[in-house]
């Protein structure tokens, strides 16, 4: 939707005057908070669903010998990588969806379309897109919470990595790092009959060494990172449209349509 319809307006402008109107038009606020939704869901999608595949490697080979054991969470995995793709294709329509209705509300406000005026559908339109916009920032609100757990897992573990590796340094004896443990079925991720299920002294600060430890953490903090840009940008969206339609509220009043 180009904000000049009259041929005769660019005429009587000019091309200068005429660019100024269309860049005025932009709605910027929106255009900003798609640019930040398309940047957090390509960090959260790609590097969560990368994150998701190493830590089943990683639960696989180091805490669980029983194929049975892990899966449940093998099948936990695969269902919500399915569920990342079509987060993906969700907010890639619905970022579209947002960016064209900040064009016709900022058109409208600024009434840079000559005779366009806004209507009582159009408003009724841009307040369903607040509705809908409200509650998909507190739904992921509660995304971007559960996507924090992995990442202090992880920390938790480095760091307890890094007390073996002090203790290993300045103590000879072994039993004074061997009872230091990571159980991973305190946080869920097998169940409690599963063997091993945790991974104590020398045999953890091993596993921190590798590169499949480092890689998943270095993932799941881009994950974390993109889920949280993402709720900026809702949240950028929910300042924009409302603005925008408490704008047009106020034309209506007053008479312009």
């Amino acid at each position: 939707m180009f904000p000049v319809r009259q041929p005769w307006l660019c005429k009587a402008l000019g091309c200068y005057d005429c660019c100024i109107r269309c860049i005025g038009a932009v709605p910027y606020p929106s255009l900003v908070a798609t640019l930040l939704c398309y940047a957090g869901m390509a960090l959260f999608c790609g590097c969560g669903h990368e994150a998701l595949s190493q830590t089943e490697v990683l639960v696989e080979t180091y805490f669980a010998r029983n194929v049975q054991d892990f899966v449940v969470m093998a099948s936990f995995i695969k269902y919500f990588q399915y569920v990342i793709y079509g987060l993906a294709s969700f907010f890639f329509l619905y970022g579209i969806l947002l960016l064209a209705e900040g064009f016709y509300t900022t058109s409208a406000v600024k009434q840079t379309f000559g005779e366009f005026r806004s209507t009582h559908c159009g408003r009724c339109l841009s307040l369903t897109f607040i509705i809908v916009t409200y509650i998909l920032a507190f739904i992921w609100l509660a995304v971007f919470a559960f996507s924090a757990i992995p990442v202090f897992f992880l920390f938790n573990m480095e760091q307890t990595c890094h007390n073996i590796n002090i203790l290993a340094e300045t103590t000879p004896s072994i039993n004074q790092h061997g009872w230091i443990c990571m159980d991973a079925r305190q946080y869920g991720l097998l169940p409690w009959n599963a063997m091993p299920g945790k991974a104590c002294g020398m045999t953890l600060a091993s596993i921190c060494k590798t590169s499949e430890f480092y890689v998943t953490y270095d993932l799941y903090i881009a994950a974390f990172a993109g889920a949280g840009v993402t709720l900026l940008a809702l949240f950028l969206y929910l300042a924009a449209t409302t603005y925008n339609y408490a704008v047009l509220r106020f034309l209506g009043r007053k008479g312009v349509r």
